[in-house]
Order: structure tokens, then sequence, then C-alpha cells
């Protein structure tokens, strides 16, 4: 699988499990977008906390702020 610099991701999913994601995120009032948004954030929220992430050591030694 190639990582583009676009931004956007997509994946494939069955069709039936597709379904029932997007029925659960409907009674909770969210969209795929703004869950998968705050499963991103927790997730690397959490891997920080158990280690430096390899890409922080790279902006911290080019200058990138």
């Amino acid at each position: 699988m190639s990582i583009g610099n676009s931004g956007r991701i997509v994946i494939e999913i069955e069709p039936e499990l597709k379904r029932q994601l997007h029925a659960v995120l409907r009674l909770e009032g969210k969209n795929l977008k703004s869950w998968f948004l705050e499963n991103v954030e927790e997730l690397l929220e959490h891997q920080a906390q158990q280690q430096t992430l390899p890409f922080d050591n790279e902006n911290k030694t080019s200058g990138a702020k």
C-alpha cells in the first residue's frame, strides 16, 4: 500500500461491516470522518506517552517547527 501526500485515506472493508459501522455512528451522532479523527488523535496521544515518535526527532534535527 502506497502512502501519498494528498491527505486522503482509502480502505476497503466488507460491505456488511461498513453498514454496521455507519449504523452505530449514526446512533452516536457522528460521521465516519469525525470518528476516525477522534480515534487517530487518541492513538497518537497514547503512542506519544509510550515513546518518542520517529518523526519527532527528524523535525528537531531539520529545524522544522
